[in-house]
């Protein structure tokens, strides 16, 4: 852990630590506000922080100037920052900052010396991805784990993905080698809303992280945010009616009341279980191509 600098070293019982990258797995900021807001909810308290200086390009990512009492310049790096807290199902490690664009493994070695450390027992990333999902529906959640036993226990899925992948991908597969279990969370943001924060996906990543760690997580300021947001889109898709049919059909195809190989058919014959499998695997095929495409 070379790279790490700790401010204290916190006294926790197995905690659970959850982790989010901004960027490239961070459709409409969704992971990264999710883990703002366990940050806020348990008053988290930040105990350590990765160096910025082995792992980012400064001319790609370039430090920001900021004046600390109006007249002091302070620079502000790219930051990856641990935050502890305790919850009602137990104690809790976040991790926040920045995907690295160097020494990938470096760092994931970093990561996992600091849960060794404390003793860490799982391991939950929250990502997000843009998908052809309606941002009036409850927000779609799949996730993935390589053990069995946690797959078993929290009804995961095998991930099967092969192609390109972030620093999430590649953390979990530094889990698999240490080995501490690890489970990754991802949420489906609407591909037509890319520029707007979401605050529902947000919300709905806390949700299962909290049912992961064992506690409820109060919405808070995430849920008094949802209304605006859905009405921030209503008036994005409002003045364009071939996106307004397009949204109708994501609608109605969430809903089980069009069958997505044929239109026209009859809601009678339309079976919800086959669309909601399909719905989950067409979710898992958009998260690949997210990652591809990326």
């Amino acid at each position: 852990m070379e790279h790490v600098a700790w401010s204290h070293r916190p006294a926790l019982r197995t905690p659970v630590m959850v982790a989010a990258f901004t960027g490239w797995n961070d459709a409409g900021d969704a992971a990264s506000l999710a883990v703002d807001h366990l940050g806020d909810t348990f008053g988290a308290e930040r105990f350590a922080s990765i160096d910025a200086e082995e792992f980012f390009d400064f001319q790609s990512s370039r430090p920001n100037v900021r004046l600390a009492d109006g007249v002091t310049r302070e620079i502000v790096w790219p930051a990856n920052d641990f935050l502890h807290a305790s919850t009602p199902g137990g104690d809790l490690v976040l991790l926040l900052g920045n995907e690295p664009q160097l020494k990938w493994r470096t760092f994931c070695e970093q990561v996992l010396g600091v849960a060794d450390v404390l003793g860490v027992r799982l391991v939950i990333t929250l990502g997000a991805l843009l998908a052809d999902v309606p941002h009036r529906r409850p927000v779609q959640i799949i996730g993935t784990g390589t053990d069995p036993v946690v797959i078993e226990r929290f009804g995961l899925t095998r991930s099967r993905y092969e192609g390109p992948t972030g620093i999430v991908g590649v953390l979990h597969d530094a889990c698999a080698r240490v080995p501490i279990p690890s489970v990754s969370l991802w949420a489906a943001v609407p591909g037509y809303a890319a520029s707007t924060s979401s605050p529902k996906a947000a919300l709905a990543l806390v949700s299962s992280a909290g049912s992961l760690i064992g506690t409820p997580v109060k919405g808070g300021a995430l849920a008094a945010s949802v209304t605006a947001y859905e009405e921030e889109i209503d008036e994005l898709i409002g003045s364009d009616d071939d996106l307004l049919g397009y949204v109708r059909r994501l609608e109605l195809l969430h809903d089980g009341d069009v069958d997505e190989d044929d239109e026209d058919e009859d809601d009678d014959d339309v079976d919800v279980d086959e669309v909601g499998e399909t719905t989950t695997e067409r979710l898992v095929e958009d998260i690949e191509r997210f990652l591809r495409d990326q």
